[in-house]
């Protein structure tokens, strides 16, 4: 399947993504991941990044909480989630994984700069956007940038 063309804003927004990603706590057993909802008209609704208020926190769920609590919720459909990492699958944290906040809210396009490697769960999360009608992007050009924040984490995975 072929790529959609990244914009400007796309990489502006990814940018921001992945620099929210290095104010997460760092972990032993979950990746730092930030994450930019931005509504259909271009407007910034939110960001979040993981661990920000709750060491469970994931950077979509966050973003998508605020957005929420900020009235926001009828802006989420067709706005574009920009995440440092593909949000996940599958999660022990949690009942419900980011993909699936992600859809029931309604947004229809997720940015993410890499995909998320199987050290904690399968992954799995821009297949089932994919298959659930949201648009998926990966700016492969940030993996390296979003990668750095979890080095600690790809050190062990490698060994």
């Amino acid at each position: 399947m072929a790529q959609p063309a990244a914009s400007d804003p796309d990489q502006h927004w990814l940018a921001l993504a992945v620099d929210l990603a290095g104010r997460c706590v760092p972990s032993p057993t979950a990746f730092s991941v930030g994450a930019v909802l931005v509504a259909a008209d271009g407007s910034l609704l939110a960001t979040g990044f993981s661990r920000e208020t709750d060491p469970a926190d994931h950077a979509e769920e966050v973003a998508l909480a605020k957005a929420a609590a900020a009235g926001g919720a009828p802006l989420l459909r067709g706005a574009t989630m920009y995440s440092s990492l593909e949000p996940c699958a599958a999660r022990s944290s949690r009942p419900v994984p980011c993909a699936d906040l992600i859809i029931e809210a309604g947004v229809g396009r997720v940015v993410i700069a890499w995909l998320e490697p199987p050290i904690f769960v399968s992954g799995g999360g821009a297949i089932r956007l994919r298959e659930a009608g949201v648009e998926v992007t990966v700016l492969s050009e940030f993996a390296d940038a979003a990668k750095a924040v979890n080095a600690h984490l790809l050190v062990l995975a490698a060994q």
